[in-house]
């Protein structure tokens, strides 16, 4: 449909007022609402998650992107809820403790909210309790730890340890960050290790529907 392709190009090239506008007309037009949300606002991110990854576009795109969505995503948010739509997951993100670096996990968060999962950011210098307290009263399926330097990264071992403790077996753990790697993903014994934001979207919605 020419109008949901409409605002996934709007959405890509980041112009907020005009995803607005026509997500408006989308709804005036009785388009159903997941229609516009999965081939017109998210088609349009998942555009922008594959351009980023290879390198096509760079940070300040994927922001300005990431902004038209939620302006398109307010719209339509009280239809979703009347529609039944579900969310595909939650998942609980922040950067660990020590650490207050806050990029590279807001890039994750908007990628991820890009899939149609629910969020809960609990923002930086987060413990390991906070993250599974956040984990069980949302009852989320992942847990995603950010951390961006090298003193920091032994928290996520933290994390994980803390989350079998608690006995969220069910809930999985994902690393990521600059110094994190696949090796020390497994070391520690977490679920997942993503390179990049658009990666770990990905790989957040295969764990959320395995």
């Amino acid at each position: 449909m020419a109008l949901l392709n409409d605002i996934s190009e709007a959405l890509q090239k980041g112009r907020a007022q005009d995803v607005k506008t026509l997500v408006q007309q989308a709804i005036d037009e009785k388009t159903p609402v997941r229609e516009i949300l999965e081939d017109g606002l998210m088609a349009g991110m998942g555009i922008i998650g594959e351009k980023f990854k290879n390198n096509e576009v760079y940070v300040p795109e994927v922001l300005i992107a990431a902004r038209a969505m939620n302006g398109g995503i307010e719209l339509i948010r009280p239809l979703l809820v009347e529609a039944g739509v579900k969310e595909r997951g939650t998942v609980v993100i922040g950067t660990v403790k020590g650490d207050l670096h806050d990029i590279g996990k807001n890039l994750v968060k908007m990628m991820v909210e890009g899939k149609g999962m629910k969020v809960i950011d609990l923002g930086t210098n987060v413990t390991a309790d906070a993250f599974v307290a956040a984990a069980k009263e949302n009852n989320a399926q992942i847990i995603a730890c950010s951390a961006l330097l090298t003193t920091t990264m032994g928290e996520m071992k933290e994390v994980v340890q803390k989350a079998k403790d608690a006995g969220l077996h069910g809930v999985k753990i994902m690393v990521g960050g600059a110094p994190v790697t696949q090796n020390f993903c497994d070391t520690i014994g977490a679920d997942a290790y993503a390179p990049d934001a658009a990666s770990a979207a990905d790989s957040a919605l295969a764990l959320c529907t395995a």
